[in-house]
């Protein structure tokens, strides 16, 4: 860890770079501005102080909200393969995160330190007597995907077509994404992937492209799509052909026809995981959001089920936020203190600040505040949790990445806020959490 606390950037209210700070941290001037930033950096110090026992039941919070992609598949057939190339995560991380929750399935929560997604992996698939109940109902309780991997050319599929009917049974409607993977085991010697990629939105092949694609492969997943005739329901099934491979195996691109199934997760996902899956898979691009991004979705997620009961809300939700700002710190390699958290409490502004104090009930920030009514529903307050934690984590990792590239730009920071605030608000909405609109200006980013 690297300590900045020395470090003398200045984010106090336009006065220049001497003494900015200090005057931000102890002045009452200016409808005491100063004195908020200072009691916001008291308060998140304090809160930041919290030991295992938050940060379990962080995650806790997290599990009862993160929904679940259930993966039927063989062994081998490429299930984690899916999983690094949607999160970002790499191979071994994928490897030894997964974790037993039933006596036949794993799942994999990403990120561990709050989920914002959850993917369990069935395991008893062709085991004697195996019952999908358990898994069934681990992934009923929650929102739902429900993802059939299958590599293209093994047509032995029994178990998992059973396994597919059972769920059918249950429910007829829920949609079914088919990953055909592996498809260069039915290329010819020294054959590539054809490119652009050849298949079209239902998985069959583009009529203009039917003959670059090797006969072989067209007529295994002709076969794997014929198997699905018998499974009954009215939901849509869709089948996507994919080739994940590693590096050294030959094949370019090494994530052939990911964006195709991204998509088709996105669409035939709840609209919830929808947005969520689409918010990964953008962060998994970018390097630098690759482990950040679903770190501030997962504590979004875990403030917005706190606040589903107000009383607990106002006091956990800041604690929830609290270690998220301490988690992405120590992703940049930074330690926060309390000059530190002044500095980010005047970048983001007056405005910003006073209506995390209101918003909370924060005693030592809210006596500063002349007039604050407003009384929200359980509903409207879950969205708005989600929301402001989502908006204050993209904030930080601004604020984080400008202190450690040596720059100060507070406009930035509030803009990031503002920017995060609206985008979080849509995920919400689509996650069905409260009213998912803003409440009484809480996008309200004015400095």
């Amino acid at each position: 860890m690297v300590r900045l606390g020395s470090s003398r950037l200045e984010y106090g209210c336009g006065r220049g770079v001497a003494g900015g700070i200090d005057e931000a941290m102890a002045s009452d001037s200016e409808g005491g501005q100063r004195t908020i930033y200072g009691r916001f950096a008291d308060y998140w110090a304090g809160l930041m102080e919290a030991g295992e026992t938050a940060d379990r039941d962080l995650s806790n919070r997290a599990l009862e909200g993160a929904p679940i992609v259930w993966m039927l598949g063989k062994v081998q057939s490429g299930k984690s393969s899916i999983v690094a190339a949607i999160t970002g995560a790499t191979a071994a991380e994928v490897g030894s995160g997964f974790r037993p929750c039933t006596r036949t399935a794993r799942v994999f929560d990403f990120p561990v330190e709050a989920p914002a997604v959850r993917f369990l992996d069935t395991r008893g698939l062709g085991e004697v007597g195996y019952d999908a109940a358990d898994d069934l109902a681990l992934a009923e309780r929650q929102s739902h995907v429900v993802l059939i991997v299958m590599r293209a050319t093994d047509h032995q599929q029994d178990a998992i077509l059973d396994a597919v009917a059972a769920v059918r049974r249950r429910h007829p409607d829920w949609p079914l994404l088919v990953a055909q993977t592996c498809l260069h085991e039915a290329y010819p010697p020294d054959a590539g992937h054809v490119l652009p990629y050849p298949f079209g939105p239902d998985g069959q092949s583009l009529p203009e492209r039917l003959a670059e694609i090797p006969d072989r492969l067209t007529r295994s997943l002709a076969h794997q799509r014929s198997l699905f005739s018998r499974i009954g329901g009215t939901g849509p099934i869709r089948f996507v052909p994919i080739d994940f491979t590693q590096a050294g195996d030959g094949y370019e691109p090494r994530h052939y026809g990911l964006e195709p199934l991204t998509e088709a997760l996105v669409e035939a996902a709840p609209a919830g995981i929808g947005a969520l899956i689409g918010e990964m898979r953008a962060s998994a691009r970018r390097r630098e959001a690759r482990d950040t991004n679903p770190l501030i979705l997962g504590h979004a997620a875990a403030a917005a089920a706190v606040d589903l009961v107000p009383i607990a809300g106002a006091i956990a939700v800041p604690g929830v936020q609290a270690r998220m700002l301490h988690a992405l710190a120590a992703r940049q390699g930074v330690e926060w203190d309390r000059r530190i958290l002044g500095e980010f409490g005047a970048g983001l502004g007056a405005s910003i600040v006073t209506r995390f104090a209101a918003q909370f009930g924060i005693r030592q920030l809210v006596k500063l505040i002349p007039v604050y009514g407003q009384t929200v529903g359980s509903a409207a307050a879950a969205a708005t949790s989600f929301a402001t934690t989502y908006a204050l984590g993209k904030a930080a990792l601004m604020f984080l990445d400008q202190r450690r590239r040596g720059v100060s730009d507070p406009a930035a920071v509030a803009t990031a806020y503002r920017d995060a605030l609206t985008r979080a608000f849509e995920i919400a909405r689509a996650r069905g959490i409260g009213g998912s609109e803003p409440t009484d200006g809480a996008a309200d980013g004015k400095r």
